[in-house]
């Protein structure tokens, strides 16, 4: 996400606190929200795919993703 949708998101937040957003500047900041959580989630998975876990008997496994 870049720096400008950050910012978008941040004003937004600060305005709702204030004087409140109009229906559309809530879907905009929902919209901004989903995007943020979603790349950050992926992130997350990717670095998570990258960990390793060393057993105490010496055997190594990739982590797992749990489903819930």
């Amino acid at each position: 996400m870049d720096h400008a949708s950050i910012e978008r998101i941040n004003t937004l937040a600060r305005k709702s606190k204030t004087v409140g957003l109009t229906d559309e500047e809530k879907q905009e900041q929902a919209a901004l929200r989903r995007q943020y959580l979603d790349e950050f989630r992926a992130g997350m998975e990717a670095q998570l795919a990258g960990v390793v876990l060393e057993r105490p008997d010496g055997t190594k496994e990739h982590l797992k993703k749990r489903s819930t």
